[in-house]
């Protein structure tokens, strides 16, 4: 069995100074926002003012790191007993009142309460391709550039497509492209025309969009947002651009969380070919929730053990289901690492770090701590 050559050290890359952005990606339900939030826990508790902006709506986050709940602006963890030597704050995007929050920031009191009530504006804050994932980026630009914390720890939407998180603003900024702005603000010569020719031309999550809209005020809402869009949102893509920079930049970390798990490792193989594909800095692969064998004992001498109390008449019940238990723990963890070798050979220069699994969910700090100190190895 082979194993990396090199293990992800966690507590050097959360230490380091020049660190200042971690993004944990990977596809759904492999333990991203635990394994985000565990890593500002421990980076708060060794002395950094560290922020975790997460995606996931369930409250027991909140409750595990102390809180009632969690808000779309961050919030510090105060609560008895805990005193890190830094800060840890925590918040949970809330994409529509991330959009609404961008609106009245650049377009004013007046015009920015004519877009929120904007019907086309109502569904493309909540419905249209991208949009979770873009504003996602717009709240980590917003964190980045306020400079209060010295690491933000950053929980990607979960997502069947790898690295929408990083697609999105691309995605959005060419929806809105500058071709249907002008179909849009010139209803006199479009009219009818020039939106059937929009959503014709392919425009299919514009159809989508719109389709939820329905009577005569149609194109007259599409048409006022996208003037007000193209007019009052002209630094959209440049805030994407420069967010883009910020991923890219030597301060950024990406980790790529996976399950020992075939379909989970695939995903992870795509993220980490995309990353390099993209110039993104990746930290490493955290292989989460492993099955690791504590008893120098195979799987063949545990059930022969065991075949061995039932054909001697001994009333052993419990130690012969132990000694079976045992075989399917060596069994899972044989697999996962077969899975795992699989992986580094692919991709030989990926720093790997198995995360064992805890007995139970995680539902407290002191969870959540535990969960650092295996990432950490410790």
């Amino acid at each position: 069995m082979t194993f990396p050559t090199s293990s992800l050290d966690v507590d050097t890359l959360i230490d380091d100074p020049e660190t200042r952005v971690i993004v944990c990606c990977g596809s759904g339900g492999v333990g991203k926002t635990t394994t985000a939030a565990a890593l500002a826990l421990r980076a708060a508790e060794r002395g950094r003012q560290t922020v975790v902006l997460t995606i996931d709506p369930a409250r027991r986050l909140a409750q595990a790191l102390g809180l009632r709940e969690l808000g779309n602006h961050p919030r510090k963890v105060s609560v008895a007993g805990f005193e890190p030597k830094g800060e840890l704050w925590a918040m949970m995007l809330d994409m529509r009142r991330t959009f609404d929050d961008m609106v009245r920031r650049h377009a004013g009191p007046e015009r920015s309460e004519q877009l929120l009530a904007n019907r086309f504006y109502q569904t493309i804050s909540t419905s249209f391709s991208g949009t979770q994932e873009y504003m996602a980026m717009e709240k980590l630009g917003q964190l980045a550039a306020a400079g209060d914390w010295e690491l933000i720890i950053v929980d990607t939407p979960p997502s069947r497509s790898a690295l929408d998180f990083l697609d999105a603003p691309t995605r959005l900024s060419a929806a809105l492209d500058g071709r249907m702005i002008r179909l849009l603000t010139g209803p006199a010569k479009a009219g009818g025309w020039g939106l059937r020719k929009v959503v014709s031309a392919g425009f299919s999550m514009f159809a989508k969009a719109v389709s939820t809209i329905l009577g005569g005020q149609l194109l007259a809402d599409a048409s006022a947002f996208m003037q007000a869009f193209d007019t009052t949102f002209g630094g959209f893509r440049e805030r994407a651009r420069k967010t883009a920079e910020l991923l890219r930049s030597k301060g950024t970390a990406f980790l790529v969380v996976a399950a020992p798990e075939p379909d989970a490792l695939r995903e992870a193989s795509y993220f980490v070919e995309r990353l390099s594909e993209e110039s993104m800095p990746l930290a490493g692969l955290v292989a989460n929730r492993t099955h690791p064998v504590l008893a120098d004992l195979s799987a063949i001498d545990a059930l022969a053990a065991a075949d061995a109390l039932d054909r001697g008449g001994k009333s052993a019940p419990l130690a012969a289901a132990v000694l079976r238990l045992h075989a399917d723990r060596v069994a899972l963890a044989e697999r996962e690492k077969r899975l795992l070798a699989r992986f580094t050979r692919a991709h030989p220069g990926v720093s790997v770090v198995r995360v064992p699994a805890l007995p139970s969910d995680v539902h407290d700090l002191a969870g959540l701590r535990e969960i650092g100190d295996r990432l950490a190895g410790s």
